[in-house]
């Protein structure tokens, strides 16, 4: 049925959350802050914003990796280096990395059957350095981070970039895997590939982004294939 399979990385075979709670917690610290279960869900609500105006076209990454600790200091009402900030926290982001559940065993199941693909909305660097900590690379034939194709999730151009670098490229034997419904299901379907929702905290869906499939836990992947 499928022959490539383009999988997100960051809470879908690595635990982006556990790792941005980890290094967040350690610049927060370098710098005087109590990294406090308060300060904690209140950065991540006003970083989830910002990535979501970036795949609207609102901002560009650079001022996404930025505008989100200037405007949480701002509240703080701190005065912090915002890039100097940001290269300690990417720092420590990049080092180190947590499995999703079942993310191992899935790739070494789908490696001998399918080509796998990366697609990624991440910082380059710090993907390759995760990917490296995960030691993950070898399962993949190509690595499509946004931040060098010119254009990211849900963007055609993203996914056009994509497609032209895919071994015998077929839009009927392709799947994008991500935990995404904005940026991995709204972009494999107008870029016209199947898509595949892994929702394993059972978030409600939307009218407007339905995906092909839904899937709880990465083992499910298996069957559905």
């Amino acid at each position: 049925m499928f022959r490539s399979i383009l999988i997100d990385i960051d809470d879908t075979l690595l635990d982006f959350g556990k790792a941005e709670r980890a290094a967040i917690s350690k610049a927060y610290r370098d710098y005087g802050i109590e990294p406090s279960e308060k300060n904690l869900a209140r950065y991540s609500e006003i970083n989830t914003a910002q990535w979501e105006a970036m795949e609207k076209g609102l901002l560009s990454r650079d001022q996404v990796l930025l505008r989100r600790h200037e405007l949480f200091f701002a509240e703080l009402g701190v005065e912090i280096p915002i890039q100097e900030f940001e290269d300690r926290y990417r720092g420590y982001l990049g080092v180190g990395h947590y499995f999703m559940e079942g993310a191992e065993e899935l790739l070494e199941y789908l490696f001998p059957k399918y080509d796998l693909y990366i697609a990624s909305n991440g910082v380059a660097e710090t993907q390759y350095s995760r990917m490296e900590s995960a030691r993950i690379g070898k399962y993949f034939k190509n690595v499509f981070i946004s931040e060098t194709t010119g254009s990211h999730k849900p963007e055609r151009a993203y996914f056009d970039y994509c497609f032209a670098r895919m071994e015998d490229f077929d839009p009927s034997m392709t799947l994008i895997i991500g935990d995404s419904l904005t940026s991995d299901i709204r972009g494999g379907r107008d870029a016209g590939i199947k898509t595949c929702w892994y929702n394993p905290k059972g978030k409600p869906g939307r009218a407007d982004i339905v995906p092909d499939y839904e899937i709880r836990s990465l083992e499910e992947l298996k069957s559905l294939l």
